[in-house]
C-alpha cells in the first residue's frame, strides 16, 4: 500500500511533512521545524506518530524533537550530527534503511549544507525527503561542506528516477527562480519561472517538485552547462557548481 504525505507550512518559510504508511497506519514526521504545528496536524489527521526522521542538525529541522517525542513517544532517527542539539534513539547514515510499517526509507548521504546531512528515499513510491540539500530551482548553502561534497550529493539525488517526488523543506522557489533567470536563458527555465511566480501570487506552494523537473531547470544541477556564464569555463563540474553557488550567495535580485 502507498505512502501518504501531508504537507503544511511551519515557521516563516519551512514546510512540515507527515508521511503515513497506509498498510500499518503508522506515521513519521520528517524533521521537527515547529512542534506545535506538527502536533496540531497529527491531532487533526488522527495519525499515530511512530518516527521522527531528521535530515540534519539545524534547529529549524531538529529543534522540536524533544517536545514531539514527549507528546507521542516517537523514535528519533537521524545522522549523528543531530546529537549536537538533541538526543537520537537511532543513528543512521548513507546505505541504511529505516522501516515505517511496510515502507522502507533508504538513507542517502547528502552532505554539503551540513557535513552529515541525509535524505530519506522511499523507492517503492518514488518519494524523497531531501531537507536542505536540493530545493525547487535551488540548493542549500554550503554552511559546513564544500562544493565537491555538495555536487556529489546532488548527483546522487539526480540519479533517482525522474518521476521521483522531491519534498524540500523551504519555500524558496520564487527567489531561486529570479536567480536562475540571471544565469540561464533556457526556454524551459523561463516557462517554469513564470509558472512559479504565478503560483506564489495565488499563495500556492511550489513543493513538491520532481527530479526530472530539477534536472531540466535547476541551475545548480545544470552547472556544467552554465560554466561559461559564471566564469568557470573549462573547470571541473564541481568547480562550475561552486561558481554557481557563489553567484547565488552574492545575488541580490
Amino acid at each position: 500500500m502507498p505512502l501518504t504525505v501531508h504537507q503544511f507550512p511551519c515557521l516563516s518559510d519551512n514546510y512540515g511533512f507527515l508521511a503515513r504508511d497506509e498498510a500499518s497506519g503508522l506515521a513519521a514526521c520528517i524533521d521537527t521545524p515547529e512542534s506545535g504545528a506538527i502536533l496540531r496536524e497529527l491531532r487533526e489527521l488522527g495519525w499515530t506518530l511512530a518516527l521522527i526522521l531528521n535530515t540534519h542538525w539545524h534547529p529549524d529541522h531538529a529543534g522540536g524533537n524533544a517536545e514531539v517525542k514527549a507528546a507521542t513517544g516517537a523514535t528519533i532517527v537521524g545522522p549523528k550530527e543531530v546529537t549536537r542539539i538533541a538526543p537520537l534513539d537511532r543513528e543512521v547514515s548513507g546505505g541504511d534503511v529505516v522501516e515505517l510499517g511496510e515502507t522502507g526509507f533508504q538513507v542517502i548521504e547528502s552532505g554539503g549544507h551540513t557535513l552529515g546531512h541525509i535524505t530519506y528515499y522511499d523507492a517503492a513510491d518514488r518519494i524523497a525527503f531531501v531537507g536542505d540539500t536540493l530545493f525547487a530551482m535551488g540548493c542549500g548553502r554550503l554552511f559546513e561542506g564544500d562544493a565537491a561534497q555538495m555536487w556529489a550529493s546532488l548527483q546522487r539525488l539526480a540519479a533517482l528516477p525522474d518521476d521521483t517526488r522531491v519534498y524540500c523543506a523551504h519555500e524558496y522557489t520564487a527567489s531561486n527562480a529570479r536567480f536562475a533567470l540571471s544565469v540561464d536563458d533556457d526556454p524551459a527555465l523561463k516557462r517554469r519561472a513564470e509558472a512559479v511566480f504565478a503560483a506564489r501570487e495565488r499563495g500556492e506552494p511550489t513543493v513538491p517538485t520532481t527530479i526530472g523537473l530539477e534536472k531540466a531547470t535547476n541551475p545548480f544541477l545544470r552547472a556544467p552547462a552554465l560554466a561559461g556564464r559564471v566564469g568557470a569555463q573549462g573547470k571541473a563540474d564541481h568547480e562550475a557548481f561552486g561558481a554557481v553557488r557563489a553567484a547565488k550567495d552574492a545575488f541580490r535580485g
